[in-house]
């Protein structure tokens, strides 16, 4: 049986919320596979100087999902297509199943 993996992400920009005093992503994010010094597309954290942020996961990072996506403007598109863009199961839409017929 296959694990799930869980996608964490990392942004070009932080901010704070006042409620409640948690730094939330800003600018343009990335999935991010705690554990690791890269982003799901290649890009290195570290000279990239993005700032990771663990405790948010990858489906709390879409606009359209509200919670701590307030401030982001740009979902990196590559980080999208491997970490996906619905529920738990963070798989892509498309897999093949018979390269050849």
């Amino acid at each position: 049986m296959a694990r799930t993996k869980r996608y964490a992400v990392a942004a070009s920009g932080r901010w704070t919320d006042e409620e409640d005093g948690r730094r939330l992503p800003a600018g343009e994010v990335h999935a991010w596979e705690p554990g690791t010094n890269q982003t799901v597309c290649g890009l290195s954290i570290s000279r990239s100087e993005l700032t990771r942020f663990s405790g948010i996961t990858w489906q709390d990072a879409f606009p359209e999902s509200g919670g701590a996506a307030d401030r982001v403007q740009r979902v990196c598109p590559r980080c999208a297509s491997v970490a996906g863009r619905r529920g738990p199961d963070a798989r892509p839409r498309w897999q093949r199943t018979r390269p050849r017929p």
